[in-house]
């Protein structure tokens, strides 16, 4: 039987997983196809300055 989160804990959780969505945020150009990791979601392309950016949090990709 799995236990669950204390109140606490699940705090921590979620206090680290808005952490991680501040600074690891996975983004796609749709203009040229260019991918790159950045700290903030309101970006402009660093190879072709587009603003037609897709950004997702990259907590969400798992690591293998």
């Amino acid at each position: 039987m799995m236990r669950q989160f204390s109140t606490e804990e699940l705090q921590t959780w979620f206090t680290n997983l808005a952490e991680a969505d501040r600074h690891n945020i996975f983004c796609h150009c749709r203009a040229c196809d260019w991918e790159w990791v950045d700290s903030c979601r309101t970006v402009n392309c660093p190879h072709c300055q587009s603003s037609n950016v897709e950004t997702i949090s990259c907590w969400q990709f798992p690591d293998d």
